[in-house]
């Protein structure tokens, strides 16, 4: 059973229920750890001496990988029971979710309605009227029905329940208990980098649930902390995720792309695997708004998943670009961060991509023989 911190946003689950979850656990554990790995097996035994026998070359992009490695029926076994494991994630954390929404949703009104009457140290700015991105609205993102911005009842928090739990399950409890790797990852970058830097004001984009926001939170206790994302049963349920973790955060539901921030009233801008998520068209757009609503001398800091660095260590990570819904990680592969983040208003020369290891090794999780963490970094 995968460590996950109870709190009073968590559905319990029944003695068939938590079977089932700690069943899926281990199915995505053992694909992850014992048959994941045989792929790089069969590209380096099968795959890759057919396509040079072909081609009188290796292959030159992911994309030629992808042509050849699709036909290996190891890799079709794989990519189906990863496929499947992914949907049966979903299926494990939304029964519990269902049976106890009632009750879920009673907690998150009362803690709002606390927050309004200024009983709560954080608070809660939902948008009935903001138009939810394309890049949410095509496709479920990362299969989770409804994606993280669907209401399905009045002031649903149904989305981020399942998320924070689902993710658990999905990283195989790799990310900690509070699902807090990738904020404590973060902290740990300005920590070593950044040691004298002390932001006062901190907005996290593409906040979802909150789950690295938080830490945020906890390493800058002083400071004023805000989340932002369009999903708003994503924001409700880390609205109330924070109130029960007792850190306070502003949640607003607004497009990253553009916020109603005034202009350089941030220290510190993050994100946390958000970008991603976006579009080409968005992610400069993005980019400018960082500059825009970070102050002189702030910086700005997103955390992105490694897209590998072999081709076939690229084809590996796309798998969730072609098969799990997260479309613009294939484009993403090949995009320079940095020259984006110029095209949005930053100075070349205070902008970088740093590559980050963290002390937990993840790997068997993220499809790549050698992990780390990829940050742009910009200061205004």
């Amino acid at each position: 059973m995968t460590h996950f911190k109870q709190h009073a946003m968590v559905p319990s689950a029944t003695h068939d229920e938590q079977s089932r979850q700690d069943f899926v656990t281990a199915f995505r554990g053992h694909l992850s750890g014992q048959v994941m790995p045989g792929t790089y097996r069969i590209y380096k035994k099968r795959v890759e001496p057919a396509f040079i026998k072909a081609n009188s070359r290796p292959p030159a992009d992911q994309e030629e990988v992808r042509q050849w490695m699709t036909r290996d029926p190891y890799y079709q076994f794989w990519s189906a029971m990863q496929r499947r494991s992914q949907e049966i994630l979903w299926e494990a954390v939304i029964d519990p979710t269902e049976r106890q929404l009632p009750d879920l949703l009673a907690k998150s009104r009362k803690i709002a309605a606390q927050a309004r009457r200024g009983q709560k140290r954080g608070s809660l700015r939902v948008d009935p009227a903001l138009k939810i991105p394309r890049y949410h609205t095509a496709a479920d993102i990362h299969l989770q029905p409804g994606g993280y911005h669907t209401d399905f009842v009045a002031d649903d928090v149904a989305a981020g329940v399942i998320y924070d739990r689902g993710i658990n399950i999905y990283m195989n409890g790799a990310l900690g208990p509070e699902n807090n790797l990738m904020g404590d990852t973060l902290v740990a970058y300005i920590r070593e980098k950044h040691p004298d830097f002390n932001p006062k004001r901190i907005v996290d984009l593409g906040c979802a649930i909150g789950n690295s926001t938080v830490i945020w939170g906890r390493a800058f206790p002083k400071a004023e902390l805000h989340g932002v994302d369009v999903g708003a049963p994503v924001l409700r349920y880390a609205h109330a995720r924070a109130e029960a973790l007792n850190v306070p955060v502003h949640f607003s539901q607004q497009n990253a792309e553009q916020t109603d921030f005034s202009t350089g009233s941030f220290d510190l801008v993050v994100s946390h695997i958000c970008l991603h998520e976006t579009s080409k068209s968005a992610l400069v757009r993005i980019l400018r708004e960082c500059h825009r609503i970070l102050r002189p001398g702030g910086l700005m800091l997103h955390l992105e998943i490694p897209r590998g660095k072999t081709v076939v260590e690229k084809f590996m990570h796309n798998w969730e670009s072609y098969n799990n819904n997260e479309t613009f990680c294939r484009y993403l592969t090949n995009i320079d961060l940095a020259a984006e983040a110029v095209k949005g208003g930053f100075d070349p020369a205070k902008t970088q991509v740093d590559e980050f290891v963290p002390n937990l090794d993840v790997a068997q999780m993220n499809y790549t023989e050698h992990f780390f963490w990829k940050i742009l970094v910009g200061w205004r």
